[in-house]
């Protein structure tokens, strides 16, 4: 029990650790804000020059960066309707219209406290209870990925906005996007036209930077009339009975972000976008409508997408499976200082399961601390002039999208995908969908090949499967009830109950 204690608190005794937790924490913030800086690009990088270092040294850093970089992304979603990462696509759904009523520092308060509670959430059960989760995430075969993924294109009704049918139109625009370039399975060429610059995808980040950002900008350009938006920043923590009234959303996002970060190549992207959903599903009267500035909707995604941090090293520790790429790469480094992660690393090394999780938990503190400092610079970058603050935006989208690749040809695909979003916001079609069907598309395309390839093709066998598994039967009906919940049937019911409801 002392030796688990001497390891847990091992980063927070030893000043070179603290301060490489520190350093690594307060660069992921600022690298997860700026779209196209990938957490998962600085850590490949960080392999290189760490290589040399002890293990702890080399962890110390690259927790760090994970852990702030997760969160970072919210401060350009939130400030201007970018996503540094899409972990935070869900984010700016009503933290940037919160800031166009003037309340960035509150938003961006209220994100940093939620990160940093779902983000121990996640730490805590990676603590207490690694070795189950692990064993529920590998019970999940290709065809419960399959469903997961398709459950996450039903979301598209939370993103929707007013009209399900454009939204349904965006989603599918998106999983359409997600098929081009070079079949996962057979390697022959879906969309491409001949084109080489094709076979590769479309790259998920440029559609987003695009998207969000470069249609924002060109819609603003109807308003430059308008003055910038004063922010308030006398309020950035959130009040106490903030906190005790989004508490039991936030724990109910954060197991959904543990969950979905365990299992293995998922990640917070969709862990956010399926918390979103859930909070407007439980937010019966939100004092605000979700995209317009709902405090729910932050609360949800902000405590999934870091709580799915702590779920993505649960398979890396327990089994040798990433939980995502970012853990992938992580493997990748302790493999390189001579480290098997796996089952046996719990029994053979067990001071780095330890050290990992007080680590991260000293990141997480961390972020906090970074999280509510320097807010009232970072609004100042929403009051700018808006012909200074809309090139900036414009500057920003246009490096963000080359660094991705380095190549132009993602910087054309923002600029196009820019133009698109314009035109699709002008007349009433989010943009929110058409992200969600790119990311999810591929897990649902690879994982259906996978389901009827075991099955040996077989699509008797694979439904028959799908209802004898009792993992795929619950996510099939889960499947059914959220399509029965949308039908004109079940809402017309659910209005008439409620009357009744509320006389009773």
């Amino acid at each position: 029990m002392m030796d688990a204690l001497s390891y847990l608190f091992a980063s927070w005794l030893q000043p070179e650790l603290l301060a490489l937790t520190a350093v690594g924490t307060a660069a992921g913030i600022y690298i997860g804000a700026i779209p196209g800086l990938s957490v998962t690009m600085a850590v490949s990088i960080l392999i290189s020059f760490t290589f040399g270092w002890e293990v702890n040294h080399a962890l110390a850093l690259m927790n760090g960066i994970f852990m702030g970089g997760v969160y970072g992304g919210s401060r350009t979603a939130i400030l201007l309707n970018i996503p540094g990462a899409p972990a935070a696509i869900a984010t700016a759904l009503d933290g940037y219209p919160m800031a166009k009523k003037g309340e960035a520092g509150n938003a961006i308060g209220l994100s940093t406290v939620m990160s940093f509670f779902g983000g121990f959430v996640g730490i805590f059960v990676l603590a207490v209870a690694a070795p189950v989760v692990s064993e529920f995430a590998i019970l999940f075969q290709p065809r419960d990925y399959m469903l997961l993924a398709v459950m996450g294109i039903l979301l598209v009704g939370s993103l929707s906005g007013e009209s399900l049918a454009k939204g349904i139109f965006a989603g599918a625009l998106g999983m359409l996007l997600g098929t081009v370039g070079l079949d996962p399975m057979t390697a022959e060429q879906r969309f491409t036209f001949g084109s080489v610059e094709l076979m590769n995808g479309i790259s998920p980040v440029a559609l987003m930077i695009g998207l969000f950002g470069v249609s924002e900008a060109l819609l603003q350009l109807h308003n430059l009339h308008l003055a910038a938006v004063k922010q308030k920043v006398d309020k950035i923590i959130p009040s106490f009975s903030d906190l005790k009234k989004y508490l039991p959303l936030s724990l109910q996002t954060s197991a959904i972000g543990v969950v979905i970060g365990a299992l293995p190549g998922t990640g917070g992207d969709i862990a956010a976008l399926m918390a979103y959903d859930h909070a407007k599903r439980v937010t019966k009267d939100p004092e605000v409508p979700f995209g317009q500035g709902a405090k729910e909707g932050l609360v949800g995604p902000e405590s999934a997408n870091n709580a799915a941090v702590g779920g993505a090293y649960i398979p890396m520790l327990t089994l040798g499976i990433p939980g995502d790429a970012v853990t992938a790469v992580i493997i990748g480094a302790l493999f390189i200082h001579g480290l098997n992660p796996g089952p046996l690393l719990l029994i053979e090394k067990p001071d780095m399961f330890w050290f990992t999780v007080g680590n991260l938990t000293l990141a997480n503190i961390f972020l906090l601390v970074f999280g509510l400092t320097g807010i009232k610079i970072f609004t100042k970058i929403i009051e700018c002039p808006k012909g200074v603050l809309f090139p900036l935006i414009l500057l920003l989208s246009v490096v963000g999208a080359y660094s991705i690749n380095n190549s132009l040809s993602d910087v054309w695909w923002m600029l196009g995908f820019g133009v698109l979003g314009y035109f699709m916001k002008l007349y009433g079609y989010q943009v929110g969908p058409v992200v969600l069907g790119i990311i999810l598309s591929r897990l649902m395309d690879d994982n259906w090949r996978r389901a009827i390839i075991s099955e040996q093709e077989s699509l008797p066998a694979f439904f028959y499967g799908m209802i004898t598994s009792p993992l795929s039967a619950v996510l099939f009906l889960a499947i059914v009830l959220i399509l029965l919940s949308q039908t004109p049937v079940w809402k017309a019911i659910k209005m008439h109950a409620s009357p009744r409801l509320g006389r009773g």
